[in-house]
């Protein structure tokens, strides 16, 4: 199985997208989270008692993701992952710009659109986890930023020379991955607003170069 290296570009890429994608999906299909499924037991909670659209697509998000999770594991091509990530990412683009934007994410082509964008972020955190354990992950912060604030308060108070160089070393691969996944999110939100569905087709753009990068 090919090794991938785990460079401060490809890094970077992952969570840029992951933040872009969660976003875009979360604003373009009525708060459905594609990049995690954490937040889409709030959001679908919160439609259920309202009675506001995308239910469907919230409840079906954990199954999806669980899905392809595991089908990424009994993969054996970090190649062939990578390469359904950008097809899914663009059939969903495709989706989004041609027929979008939609009044209900459970339904139709929204709701096609919505999974495979689940589908394309599971495919991500599966790699990350399989090949890039040693770095932070790239969709979900709350940890990440639990983390940061743990050690910023060590260095704050005082702590021994060994504890100290390692927060501070944690803190150098800690914070650069929530402020890319922040960025992200803000290109995100800008794209929406100023070209709407068209924000999609950067996403498999992205992944192209992720999949690029992960080869060198």
């Amino acid at each position: 199985m090919r090794q991938i290296t785990a460079s401060p570009r490809l890094t970077g890429l992952l969570g840029f997208n992951a933040g872009y994608v969660d976003t875009a999906g979360f604003l373009a299909l009525h708060g459905l989270f594609t990049a995690h499924v954490t937040g889409n037991f709030v959001t679908l909670a919160a439609s259920l008692v309202y009675g506001t659209s995308g239910a469907l697509a919230k409840l079906s998000a954990l199954p999806v993701f669980c899905a392809l999770v595991l089908l990424a594991r009994l993969s054996r091509s970090v190649d062939l992952l990578l390469g359904t990530k950008i097809v899914l990412l663009a059939a969903a683009a495709l989706i989004m710009i041609a027929y979008g934007p939609f009044p209900d994410s459970g339904t139709g082509l929204a709701f096609s659109a919505g999974m495979l964008m689940v589908a394309a972020m599971a495919i991500q955190n599966a790699v990350h986890r399989m090949h890039l354990a040693n770095v932070p992950p790239s969709t979900l912060m709350t940890g990440t930023t639990t983390q940061v604030m743990l050690d910023l308060a060590d260095l704050l108070r005082g702590v021994d020379a060994p504890e100290r160089a390692a927060a501070q070393q944690r803190l150098r691969k800690l914070v650069p991955a929530v402020l890319i996944f922040a960025f992200g999110c803000a290109m995100a939100a800008l794209a929406y607003i100023g070209i709407g569905m068209w924000c999609f087709a950067l996403p498999p753009i992205v992944a192209a170069a992720i999949a690029v990068e992960s080869g060198r």
